[in-house]
């Protein structure tokens, strides 16, 4: 639980000055034990791929307020990444943006008898992720999902080359 709270924390600390720079925060994630891991996962605003020259900019945004504010005691590494093609779906506007993409999603408690889904991404309905499965439907409350990320297909890599080559 504090773990949770320290990321959340750094979420609320980082956002604005991300937003402000064209970003959008993804996820926040601390890993390790003696020297932890922060990985900070973002994407731009426009909808366009991330570069490496963004992550730069990430990373000594974010490492100026985490330099002053100091939310994690003792050293740590700072990991900044984009989302990649196969990337996690944290928001319920991801769930909205890849639907139509083959998807993998777990659960924290049995939904329907399961934990783990892989199916289409239908979008969501309400406060509920539609999944379309090989034997039906799924309705997973967004509360539910303990992780989700996109699989990696044909159609999504040819959805990632034809995202690179578009104007911005």
């Amino acid at each position: 639980m504090v773990q949770r709270a320290v990321t959340e924390r750094i979420a609320e600390l980082v956002t604005p000055s991300l937003e402000a720079n064209g970003f959008e925060l993804v996820r926040v994630m601390l890993t390790g034990g003696d020297r932890p891991t922060l990985q900070i996962m973002a994407d731009r605003t426009d909808e366009t791929p991330i570069t490496v020259d963004d992550c730069a900019d990430i990373s000594r945004v974010v490492s100026a307020i985490l330099d002053v504010e100091d939310p994690i005691k003792g050293a740590y590494t700072l990991e900044v990444s984009s989302p990649g093609i196969d990337r996690p779906l944290v928001r319920k506007k991801d769930f909205e943006r890849f639907a139509g993409f083959e998807a993998k999603v777990e659960t924290a408690a049995p939904v329907d008898g399961r934990r783990r889904f892989r199916g289409r991404l239908l979008g969501v309905e309400g406060d509920e992720v539609r999944l379309a499965l090989e034997e039906g439907e799924a309705a997973i409350p967004l509360s539910a999902i303990d992780r989700a990320k996109l699989v990696m297909t044909d159609e999504l890599l040819a959805a990632a080359e034809a995202a690179q080559h578009e104007p911005n």
